[in-house]
């Protein structure tokens, strides 16, 4: 199991975009402060801006949303989920690429935050 956190701006809206586009299930929501969300083994936590961890570092800098980590999620139908998702208004940074692996694509929930869906050979 593998817990990753996201910085959001907004906590309702970042539920509702995991939970309507990508299948996280809410285990547990602290108001506009944070979330926990979960799908299979992966443990999702969405900061928002008064969640402790957005408060700045002792040199100043202020966690953010964006970026280029990301988690992967493994789908059946690459095409299909990513149709599905432009069609709800989903950005993707890139087009599908494939590799000796497989097939990979590069979506972004309302914030910046990079999500891979990933499509194995």
């Amino acid at each position: 199991m593998a817990t990753v956190r996201y910085f959001v701006t907004d906590v309702d809206e970042a539920v509702a975009f995991y939970s309507r586009q990508l299948d996280f299930t809410v285990q547990q929501q602290f108001g506009p402060n944070m979330a926990i969300l979960r799908q299979g083994d992966l443990t999702l936590w969405l900061a928002g801006a008064n969640a402790s961890a957005s408060r700045p570092m002792s040199d100043g800098r202020k966690p953010e949303p964006g970026g280029w980590n990301r988690f992967v999620l493994e789908v059946a139908d690459l095409a299909a989920t990513v149709t599905r998702l432009k069609a709800a208004g989903v950005r993707f940074r890139n087009d599908i690429v494939s590799g000796p692996g497989g097939q990979q694509i590069l979506a972004e929930d309302p914030f910046g935050n990079v999500v891979e869906l990933f499509q194995p050979a």
